[in-house]
């Protein structure tokens, strides 16, 4: 099941993901559900990549994703293993070490 990306969900993925042109919809076509699972598990070719891609994220971009992941929204714990231990890593180093610590406890990671 996917939902309905909206402006921010549509800039963050394109900026991500911009070999899409901004398609949203999987194979099955459906939308996706979330901007980073797909880019974990289909688009970007390995962690290094993931992690490429994901620096290229700024301060706002960062935090609106953090939000998603606070929500539920987004699904931190899905992504390949290496890709949960970079999006933990720019929480911290774009948005702050407290940011780490309410995001970790949330997935039970603390």
């Amino acid at each position: 099941m996917g939902r309905i990306f909206n402006d921010m969900d549509n800039q963050i993925f394109s900026k991500l993901a911009p070999e899409l042109s901004g398609n949203t919809m999987s194979k099955a076509g459906h939308n996706y559900p979330f901007i980073l699972r797909p880019l974990s598990h289909k688009i970007a070719e390995d962690g290094e990549d993931f992690r490429n891609r994901m620096n290229k994220l700024d301060i706002e971009e960062m935090e609106y994703l953090f939000q998603l992941a606070m929500e539920g929204k987004e699904d931190i714990r899905s992504l390949e293993e290496d890709d949960v231990d970079t999006f933990l890593e720019l929480v911290e180093e774009k948005l702050s070490t407290e940011k780490l610590k309410e995001l970790k406890a949330k997935l039970g990671m603390a």
